[in-house]
């Protein structure tokens, strides 16, 4: 992830969409690679080993949001090298694995990351230079509608939307448009985080404001290292959609949640805007971005932490936690009984009542059908 796209590691790997934004140490520039699936592993010396040691742990040195995190990585590493721990070492995604497992053993921070390519990566753009918009990346996230998977109306009148990530605003406003005025009719709203695997905090406060009214609302902010900066995220004055309040949302969540999905669900959560419902999330709160260890490995290093308005901190290691505990598969099924009980009891007469009832059976009769 950049500054701008905060992409974690795992989604690199769960979404097939996802392409990882190499970036030039200190600069905002990037070059869009992709690291093919099943490539044979690539070969590697003592020599190469030593120098992407040292190439990651000079990038820790510079960039890892916590300098007092990063000296201790580098003392269990360096104590690791003496001990001739990494000589046995073949191939670069050993090597790979063997780094990520050992820094995150330290810094217990899921986003930290060393990756190994067979093929040579592109080379970073020189410092300095401006960002080039990358077409196919733009294409490709169209294609999976900006990460809005499913809008559907459920029984009872309960709305549904999938989000599978939270691509750039400038791909995902008008789907997010076209699905808040799908579902606004409804009388409270699921929205399914479960496989969620991140995106960008621009799209995230896209989507929470549809939660809100007008009034600017705070959610998020993101210290950054270098610089000494904090960047603050809020809802949007103006969205093209449909707001959505005044009604109950509801929100699952997996333990495949992660990173930007894991703020959505934090933000509202802390703000008391949603329910949720489902598994403890994975845990990752630290943005970064990707860069060079050489021509065949690259890094995410997380230089930023997430702070909550509300409470301060963050879910970095915790994970954010459910209101409502159930397995992720029993997380939908859950959420819609809560939200068609409360609309139940909250109902204005019979006769409200009664509508909701017929709904809730002619779905019944569908489902005993099979019918879609």
């Amino acid at each position: 992830m950049s500054r701008v796209f905060r992409f974690g590691a795992r989604q690199v790997v769960t979404l097939a969409f996802a392409a990882l934004l190499l970036t030039a140490a200190g600069t905002s520039a990037q070059v869009p690679i992709r690291i093919a699936k099943d490539q044979k592993p690539l070969p590697i010396d003592a020599a190469q080993r030593a120098k992407v040691i040292d190439a990651t742990l000079k990038q820790l040195d510079d960039n890892y949001v916590f300098p007092d995190v990063a000296k201790k990585m580098r003392q269990a590493i360096e104590a690791r090298v003496e001990r001739k721990e990494y000589d046995a070492i073949e191939t670069g995604q050993e090597l790979a694995e063997k780094l990520t497992a050992h820094l995150q053993e330290v810094s217990k921070d899921k986003h930290l990351r060393v990756m190994c390519s067979t093929e040579k990566l592109p080379a970073p753009p020189p410092k300095g230079e401006k960002p080039t918009p990358n077409e196919q990346m733009r294409q490709n996230a169209r294609k999976m509608n900006g990460g809005y998977r499913r809008v559907e109306r459920l029984a009872g009148n309960v709305g549904y939307l999938e989000v599978e990530g939270f691509m750039h605003p400038d791909v995902a406003a008008e789907p997010a448009a076209a699905a808040m005025n799908f579902l606004a009719n409804t009388d409270a709203l699921i929205i399914d985080l479960r496989h969620n695997g991140g995106g960008g905090p621009q799209s995230v406060a896209l989507l929470c404001s549809y939660l809100f009214d007008e009034k600017p609302v705070h959610l998020n902010s993101l210290y950054w290292r270098k610089g000494d900066r904090t960047e603050e995220f809020w809802t949007l004055k103006e969205v093209a959609g449909k707001r959505y309040v005044g009604k109950d949302v509801y929100l699952l969540t997996s333990g495949r949640t992660f990173s930007a999905a894991e703020e959505f669900a934090y933000d509202l959560q802390s703000l008391k805007r949603v329910t949720i419902v489902g598994e403890t999330t994975g845990g990752g709160a630290h943005p970064g971005g990707m860069v060079p260890l050489g021509e065949h490995f690259l890094a995410f290093i997380p230089s930023g932490r997430a702070i909550n308005p509300v409470t301060k901190t963050n879910w970095e290691g915790t994970g954010v936690k459910p209101d409502v505990a159930v397995s992720a598969d029993k997380a939908l099924e859950t959420a819609h009984q809560l939200a068609v009980k409360k609309l139940l009891d909250k109902a204005h007469n019979d006769e409200a009542r009664r509508v909701i009832q017929m709904d809730l059976d002619r779905a019944k009769k569908r489902d005993e059908k099979g019918d879609k």
